[in-house]
């Protein structure tokens, strides 16, 4: 029995998320209520404050349900054993924004983050974990440039961090835009491609093949 009320306890708390990302997702984090997430899970008030302290706190176990892309993209790069900097970079990319397109929870809450949400008050947490994921990713991005530049015998038109920067701003460009368009281009086609033509731009030469083919990801 103790069993039973354990489980139906976590699939309460979960329904109240699922209702909380639907509600977020339509109104918004400021103009969603308590009672529009009760109402939309089929429960009451009480319970939402049974398992949540508030409507932030609520939030917050929303976010951590999920990895945000770049925080994926963050992860793939420390635990990737590929050898080639230029290819890991690739894959890295490739595997992250697939993850994006096939992924709809995360897609999700991606999109409330970046769109249904202010960066103020108790919410500035949010901010926080974005910018913490950018600069991380961006660093992991500056590392393969200069390793690839030096593996490769070329010298970049740009200092690494520069490079870094701008891949960075292309690739969260692109799937801001593949999430406020509703999905209406290829975005691991087209993101590819983008990439593919920014290393060449730089002066980089193109492994023959990408991704798990001949890069060890985690994913």
């Amino acid at each position: 029995m103790a069993r039973r009320t354990k489980e139906d306890a976590v699939a309460t708390r979960n329904g109240l998320i699922d209702a909380a990302e639907q509600v977020f997702r339509e109104k918004g984090v400021s103009r969603a209520s308590l009672s529009d997430i009760a109402q939309a899970a089929g429960a009451t008030r009480g319970a939402i404050y049974w398992h949540f302290k508030d409507k932030v706190d609520l939030f917050n176990a929303m976010m951590d349900r999920v990895t945000l892309p770049l925080e994926q993209g963050y992860g793939e790069f420390e635990s990737s054993t590929c050898p080639d900097p230029v290819q890991r970079l690739r894959a890295v990319m490739a595997l992250v924004l697939r993850g994006v397109a096939s992924d709809e929870r995360t897609r999700r809450v991606f999109e409330i983050a970046l769109y249904k949400v202010e960066y103020v008050s108790e919410l500035v947490g949010v901010r926080d974990r974005h910018v913490a994921a950018s600069e991380g990713f961006t660093q992991q991005l500056a590392r393969d440039f200069a390793l690839g530049a030096q593996h490769q015998g070329v010298v970049l038109p740009m200092a690494p961090i520069e490079a870094a920067i701008g891949l960075h701003a292309l690739f969260d460009g692109l799937i801001r835009n593949w999430i406020l368009t509703e999905g209406n281009f290829d975005l691991v086609g087209v993101g590819g491609a983008c990439t593919d033509a920014f290393l060449l731009g730089l002066g980089l030469s193109l492994p023959v093949s990408l991704g798990a083919e001949v890069c060890s990801l985690s994913s």
